[in-house]
């Protein structure tokens, strides 16, 4: 393991990022302890505050786990799926609300993906899954039910669609659009939407997979996308339109401001 004098990256993200390339081409393997914080140090020409910080970076992102005692140290973790499911949501979270990804783009790639699992799910799904969504589709006609509440029972009712198709790999992809966007989603157009349009879209969807008809799965979220574009669009034009308005205001009443000055200099 290597680090590049030369390159403008902090040492202690190089020096992770070394590490990391040793465990991902499973030059370390799960379980097997890393060398000690005064041998990295030596092996990197750093000092050992750099290597504790380039641990901690690693620790962050759940490839190393560390250990107290005499048997102690830095050991490779053992990833599970949930943690990397849950470090992808987060990651997606952080893009979105920085607007590092728009929601038009957001919104396609997620609709895209979930109408590719639609024929796997009609023919694969499990009345496991069927119970889930008739569950949160209940749920989400409770008329006291809150917006949070809604948002959470809309995402647990895509993952039951997601996961319905059996492939891990697709409900891992699905994870970080789904449950990072869909609380966005709903934030930006919880008080425009229809709960009833939505829970009868819903209900469409699942009594689709219920019926083992992929192409009217993916009508019918075909069908939710459009929706959720066409609100979001309303929403957010309607938000601009009012602080285009406010600066207006602010504008006018500087201008106002401006000439009752003039006009009291004049006098």
């Amino acid at each position: 393991m290597k680090i590049d004098p030369e390159n403008t990256a902090g040492l202690s993200a190089q020096i992770a990022e070394a590490i990391r390339g040793s465990i991902v081409s499973g030059a370390l393997i799960v379980d097997e302890r890393l060398p000690s914080e005064a041998e990295l140090a030596e092996q990197f020409e750093v000092s050992r505050p750099t290597i504790r910080e380039a641990l901690k970076r690693l620790a962050a992102q759940s490839l190393i786990r560390t250990q107290r005692g005499a048997f102690g140290g830095a050991f490779v973790n053992r990833l599970s799926y949930e943690d990397a499911r849950t470090q992808f949501v987060t990651t997606s979270t952080l893009l979105l609300s920085m607007n590092q990804v728009s929601f038009d783009t957001a919104c396609e790639a997620r609709f895209a993906l979930e109408r590719a699992c639609a024929p796997m799910a009609a023919a694969r799904r499990e009345p496991d899954q069927l119970a889930i969504m008739r569950a949160e589709i209940a749920r989400q006609s409770e008329p006291n039910l809150s917006d949070e509440a809604f948002c959470a029972s809309d995402v647990t009712f895509h993952r039951a669609l997601v996961d319905g198709a059996q492939n891990p790999v697709l409900s891992y992809q699905l994870s970080g659009s789904i449950e990072a966007m869909q609380p966005l989603m709903n934030m930006i157009t919880f008080s425009a939407r229809s709960r009833a349009e939505i829970v009868a879209i819903h209900a469409n969807i699942a009594g689709a997979l219920e019926s083992r008809d992929g192409e009217a799965t993916m009508s019918h979220l075909e069908r939710l996308e459009n929706y959720t574009k066409k609100l979001a669009h309303t929403v957010m034009a309607a938000r601009q339109k009012a602080r285009d308005g406010k600066g207006s205001a602010t504008l006018a009443t500087g201008d106002r401001t401006l000439v009752s000055q003039s006009e009291a200099k004049d006098t």
